[in-house]
């Protein structure tokens, strides 16, 4: 039994598998909305309140792994561990309570997103766009199979963004869709640099992950554009109604109050990334980092070479 723990810049992830009859059997998942990257980009810091809710949440994670048998865990921090100053603090303090944390780079969370979104998919040799939007960065992989073609990760994401163009809580529904508008077009030039790539690969699907692409999926659905996919023309066509709910503090089915803060920075970000890509429909993925974490950690466990990643470090997991 093993154990993968998904330290985002927005929430952080626990999930608890095992391998059965030749897949991974998910035992137990548990989250929890840290928002460590809280005012990072501003500030450069982990923030002290945010701080102490990444330790509590830690605490909590290892309560919880003490009820299992596991043989290795593997805690890997991304981008709020790759840009904070006091990241190694917090990693000190982490160690105290019997996590270690290794950091990955953008490209390494990028492999093992891919991983963990196509292991939930049907095999297939068709071109594939998948993007998971996190709190702090936003990557983006082209594949076909095993084979990734394109592999990136960008500093954007909805923490991030929110900070940027949302941060004054009094602004009103004409205010909103200016900065709409902003975060959108700014989020247009961060992806624009990968756009000639992703039109050459010629992709056929697309796919993405995070808890903003799903409350985003979770409203469209409920707004009648079809089930667990996003629509381009709906994310135009809700505009105006999600500024509003955001101005007035109304809801609209499908909103995760938990993320509330984060529905109109992570519109931003979805809505530029699929006008960059030229994508019209994008499908929501409910497996990400941390089912890649635990596909990959277990078949390189059991030294089956179906997976490997070259970019990857020499994989060091730590015992329970």
């Amino acid at each position: 039994m093993y154990a993968c723990i998904d330290l985002g810049s927005n929430s952080f992830h626990l999930l608890i598998g095992e391998w059965e009859k030749g897949r991974v059997r998910i035992i137990e998942r548990l989250s929890d909305k840290v928002q460590l990257g809280e005012n990072v980009k501003s500030t450069g810091k982990i923030s002290p309140r945010a701080y102490q809710r990444g330790l509590a949440c830690l605490h909590q994670f290892k309560l919880l792994m003490r009820q299992y048998p596991l043989q290795k865990y593997w805690a890997l921090g991304t981008n709020t561990f790759r840009v904070a100053s006091n990241a190694d603090e917090f990693i000190q303090a982490a160690k105290t309570l019997g996590i270690d944390i290794a950091i990955i780079s953008g490209v390494q969370e990028a492999v093992l997103i891919y991983a963990g979104v196509i292991s939930a998919l049907p095999v297939s040799d068709v071109t594939r766009l998948i993007v998971d939007i996190g709190g702090g960065s936003t990557e983006v992989v082209l594949g076909k199979g095993q084979d990734r073609l394109i592999t990136e990760s960008y500093s954007i994401g909805s923490v991030a963004w929110r900070d940027l163009f949302f941060s004054d809580s009094g602004f009103s529904q004409s205010q909103l869709l200016q900065q709409m508008d902003l975060g959108s077009e700014q989020a247009k030039n961060v992806f624009a640099s990968l756009a000639p790539g992703v039109k050459r690969a010629g992709w056929l699907e697309a796919y993405a992950s995070s808890g903003t692409v799903k409350m985003l999926s979770y409203i469209c659905e409920e707004q009648g554009y079809g089930a667990r996919q996003i629509k381009k023309e709906a994310i135009y066509a809700l505009k105006e109604r999600l500024a509003n709910v955001i101005a007035t503090g109304q809801s609209i089915a499908g909103l995760n109050e938990a993320r509330r803060d984060l529905l109109l920075p992570g519109w931003c970000i979805l809505a530029g990334l699929m006008e960059t890509y030229e994508v019209s429909t994008i499908n929501f993925s409910a497996t990400a980092l941390r089912e890649g974490m635990l596909d990959f950690m277990v078949k390189n466990e059991k030294t089956l070479k179906c997976m490997t990643y070259s970019d990857l470090p020499e994989v060091s997991f730590a015992k329970h």
